[in-house]
Formats: structure tokens, C-alpha cells, sequence
């Protein structure tokens, strides 16, 4: 299980997430996003240091499920066609944020 942090607003775009990887590292990850692929939910998380064997910046995509309180329920996506579908959900997110901010400008 993890802790989510969030901010007064509730947002995600300030929210953390507390981990421990399955090493032992304690990690404290970025909220990137939350959002929904084919009925589940899942999140992208963006750690806040270099993880060895990672490179920078790189997000980590999990199956999300909020508990009661703060906690919450991080799966790893372990089928290769639900990660791919993950990933690609989130670059259209990426994508469609990007496009709002250059029209918004």
C-alpha cells in the first residue's frame, strides 16, 4: 500500500505519492496524472530522483485503486497489451495537455 498526499484543492497536479520499491527504496513520487483506460484506473507516477536502471524523468504507470483515508492500492501492469494501452492513454493525455496549453496561450 502507498500514502497520497494531496494539496488543500484536492488536485492531482501537487499530490505525492510515498512507495517503497520492491529493494526496499523508499520512494517519493510526483502525481502526473490519474486517469482511466477501459474501465480501471490507473496512474503515472514521476519519482523525485534517479532511480538506478531508470533513466530521468521517467514516468512509472500503475494500476490505481483509492482505499479508505489516504491510502491507496498501486499494481504493476504486468500484461504487455494492458501496459501498451496504458501508455498510449497516457500519451494522448500528454498530448491533449500540451495542445490546451498552446491554445490557451
Amino acid at each position: 500500500m502507498s500514502d497520497m498526499n494531496k494539496n488543500n484543492n484536492e488536485e492531482y497536479e501537487e499530490a505525492t505519492v510515498s512507495m517503497t520499491l520492491e529493494d526496499g527504496t523508499e520512494l517519493e513520487c510526483d502525481v502526473v496524472a490519474i486517469f482511466p483506460v477501459d474501465g480501471k484506473d490507473y496512474i503515472a507516477l514521476l519519482p523525485d530522483k534517479v532511480i538506478e536502471g531508470y533513466e530521468e524523468n521517467e514516468v512509472f504507470l500503475y494500476r490505481y485503486q483509492e482505499l479508505e483515508g489516504d491510502d491507496i492500492n498501486l499494481e504493476p501492469i504486468d500484461n504487455e497489451e494492458e501496459y501498451e494501452a496504458v501508455a498510449d492513454a497516457f500519451d494522448e493525455l500528454l498530448d491533449e495537455e500540451e495542445f490546451n496549453e498552446i491554445d490557451g496561450e
